[in-house]
């Protein structure tokens, strides 16, 4: 049984995103040196999109090497880094490049040049992060399903254009993972055009996003059962939803929001969210979101968005980070779990994605897991699934 891997999404502290108009080595340094003392393993970087590919058949030399720069200054502190490619939705912005917007009004799934031109900006990228030692993963965008419906797309094309691009990067960086990234509405949305067999069957992990602002804190509170163990609840969705019994599940997103969490509450938020989905059998890793506060002085963020940072801006340790560095000290996963009970969920969100709202939080169904896994880990197996022995024993369920 492999380590969990534990990292933070890395958001600038001067200048959030826009730093990367005038990147400093040097600020970057800072803030990295923050994340190593925490004794974490990684970090997931966000090059924007636009500044890079302005223009279709234009890709910005300088915009690539300030990213290579960014990889060999985590390298200085051993820290492994996963690029995403499209950015694409960030903290409730987004950033496209004008060849779709205007005039042009293209959907970036659907429309054949914006295609190709995506393509060439994933084929650059890839081939020159896949040159640095320390880089481990590529994914394709940050939750790239919140450009829709900007961006028109239906069920058939989301899917074609992910499994296109995935391609893309394994031909350009064959030994990196290739990474397919979208928000919670895949998994509980019964509408949504990016389904759940999207995410669990293209790339080389599945990745979810744990916030608790998606009402899951309206269930029981900051500190509820239902809330500290969302994150273990979407790994175990995202598990059963496979029908590869040994893929993994990157918890690639997760933090400690207010006013759902209230500062008082996040460090034993964090503790109890921790050792909740840290004995998952199926997990490879927690990135948390983010290392750094936003400043205050940058307009017209949602307020949540001000306060998620590990970080203050003046890199100052806040509660989370400190339980985050204890919780490192002491509990990373060293050998396989005990067997698990499991309960059957009879939505197959493989065929039966117009079903997904009844494992939505607060649904019967997850509120008969919340009530279960109180007593210890409890899985999830899919009815199509719960016969197969051989399957139940990879997954570690109880036989």
């Amino acid at each position: 049984m492999n380590p969990v891997r534990f990292g933070a999404n890395y958001v600038p502290s001067s200048g959030w995103f826009h730093s990367w108009l005038d990147f400093s080595a040097d600020a970057a340094r800072r803030d990295l040196a923050d994340l190593a003392g925490l004794g974490l393993d990684h970090v997931r970087v966000f090059p924007i999109w636009p500044w890079i590919q302005p223009n279709r058949t234009l890709i910005r030399r300088r915009g690539i090497d300030d990213l290579l720069t960014l990889i060999d200054v985590a390298a200085e502190f051993d820290l492994s880094v996963s690029v995403d490619l499209l950015q694409g939705h960030l903290s409730s912005f987004d950033f496209l490049p004008s060849w779709i917007l205007t005039h042009h009004g293209r959907s970036l799934f659907a429309d054949p040049g914006v295609r190709q031109g995506i393509a060439a900006y994933a084929a650059a990228l890839s081939a020159a992060v896949a040159e640095k030692p320390n880089v481990f993963a590529i994914t394709l965008g940050n939750e790239v399903n919140n450009l829709w419906p900007a961006n028109a797309t239906t069920p058939e094309i989301s899917r074609q254009w992910a499994a296109e691009l995935i391609g893309t990067v394994r031909e350009h960086a064959p030994r990196l993972l290739a990474l397919h990234s979208l928000y919670d509405a895949t998994w509980y949305d019964p509408g949504h055009p990016f389904h759940p067999a999207d995410n669990t069957d293209l790339g080389d992990l599945t990745t979810v996003h744990s916030w608790v602002f998606n009402g899951v804190s309206a269930v029981d509170g900051p500190l509820g059962p239902a809330t500290v163990t969302h994150a273990d609840y979407l790994v175990e969705l995202a598990a059963a939803t496979s029908t590869d019994p040994a893929r993994q599940v990157w918890l690639q997103e997760v933090g400690a929001p207010r006013p759902d969490i209230g500062a008082d509450e996040a460090a034993p938020f964090t503790r109890a969210l921790l050792e909740s989905v840290g004995a998952n059998p199926a997990l490879w890793g927690v990135t948390w979101w983010c290392s750094h506060d936003l400043d205050r002085s940058l307009a017209d963020f949602p307020d949540r968005e001000y306060d998620l940072g590990l970080f203050t801006v003046e890199h100052e340790a806040k509660p989370a980070a400190k339980e985050l560095a204890a919780y490192l000290a002491s509990a990373r996963r060293t050998a396989a779990p005990e067997p698990r009970p499991a309960l059957v969920c009879d939505v197959d969100l493989r065929t039966q994605p117009e079903r997904r709202g009844e494992v939505a939080p607060g649904s019967d169904f997850h509120s008969e897991w919340v009530r279960l896994r109180q007593a210890g880990p409890v899985a999830i197996v899919a009815a199509a699934r719960a016969a197969d022995l051989d399957h139940l024993r990879a997954r570690g369920v109880k036989l």
